[in-house]
């Protein structure tokens, strides 16, 4: 979500969760009052007793894409830096919590889009520009939550082997980690490493590697001049025993947070990037960085593969995925329109 006043952020106040237990169960920290505290302790329990909190069910919904040229000024244009641009899309739709999409996901000719608002879409291109199969649903709330905007502040996603959706929450700097079908919520953690990272600007970024561990950014916590917290897992996050570690990270140009990252098919990282200018209003950069250079410590950069900035066709660039068409490395980049008009739903393909 970008850090703008567009009228979305939640200025609700309430407790907030300490780190996991056994990889489910969580406490509290003093509240303003006791009943409030109780509920939230008694919810955690009964989340402690059940196999899984339970989502809402995906419904259909209908969604239009209308293409979109590279340029505007000169639609035949289709490289940009060492991108070739292959389609775009806008993508509309009269569902009423449509849009504000922070993270993707893309398996063949299927897409997972996560909203900053705790839903989620689920369609097919099976042809360029076609969209079917569109489904709407909802994550499961947080145990013991009333439905705060701050408390489904959902920011990046990342998917295991097995299907298995982590899902990281700004506000309280949380990770969870949801069954594929996105029904069931499987655990919960609050990494202390990310306690001090900002309520409005937390883990924007999370990709699982190859190897099973888990790369997470944070959006808005500087720990030097322009260099990003982000923390290395050694696995599955909501796991208390995965204690991770810090390194920093600098984006190819300063002024770039990052708000999406993927595992490219030859184990290098994808990293995307967004800044706002209020003369020039959105750009967004691609990087690649080598996570073989991540240490303690260290400091990670990444290598600038394109930068898309006006005239060319950007928004709030939000999410981005990588795929394999034989020999070719497809990315997909997605923008959050924070659900205000002036803004777009940009579905952009390109091959690196």
């Amino acid at each position: 979500m970008l850090n703008a006043p567009v009228g979305r952020r939640s200025a609700s106040r309430g407790t907030r969760p300490g780190r996991a237990i056994g990889g489910k169960a969580f406490g509290n920290r003093p509240s303003g009052g006791i009943g409030g505290g109780m509920r939230k302790l008694l919810a955690a329990l009964l989340f402690c007793l059940v196999p899984g909190s339970a989502g809402f069910p995906q419904a259909e919904v209908k969604v239009v894409a209308t293409p979109v040229p590279l340029d505007p000024d000169d639609p035949a244009r289709t490289t940009v830096g060492r991108l070739r641009y292959l389609g775009g899309w806008q993508l509309t739709s009269r569902q009423r919590d449509f849009g504000g999409y922070s993270a993707l996901s893309v398996q063949g000719d299927r897409f997972l889009a996560l909203s900053d608002t705790g839903h989620y879409l689920r369609f097919r291109i099976a042809a360029p520009g076609v969209v079917s199969d569109s489904r709407f649903g909802e994550l499961p709330a947080f145990p013991g939550y009333e439905g705060r905007k701050g408390d489904r502040d959902s920011e990046s996603m990342t998917i295991g082997p097995e299907g298995d959706v982590w899902v990281g929450f700004e506000y309280h700097n949380a990770i969870l980690r949801y069954s594929p079908d996105l029904t069931l919520l499987q655990s919960i953690a609050f990494p202390p490493a990310m306690k001090d990272w900002s309520r409005n600007s937390g883990p924007e970024a999370m990709v699982r590697l190859a190897g099973g561990r888990f790369v997470v950014f944070a959006e808005g916590r500087a720990i030097a001049p322009h260099v990003h917290a982000a923390l290395m897992f050694p696995g599955d996050p909501t796991k208390a025993r995965n204690a991770p570690y810090q390194f920093g990270y600098r984006a190819p140009r300063d002024g770039y947070v990052p708000t999406d990252a993927a595992q490219l098919p030859d184990g290098r990282l994808v990293i995307l990037h967004r800044r706002f200018g209020l003369l020039d209003g959105f750009s967004a950069i691609v990087g690649i960085a080598d996570p073989a250079r991540i240490a303690p410590g260290a400091t990670l950069t990444s290598e600038l593969v394109a930068e898309l900035k006006p005239p060319l066709t950007v928004d709030n660039m939000e999410g981005i995925a990588a795929t394999r068409d034989g020999d070719r490395t497809i990315l997909w980049i997605i923008s959050d329109d924070n659900r205000v008009p002036i803004e777009r739903t940009l579905l952009l393909k390109f091959e690196l």
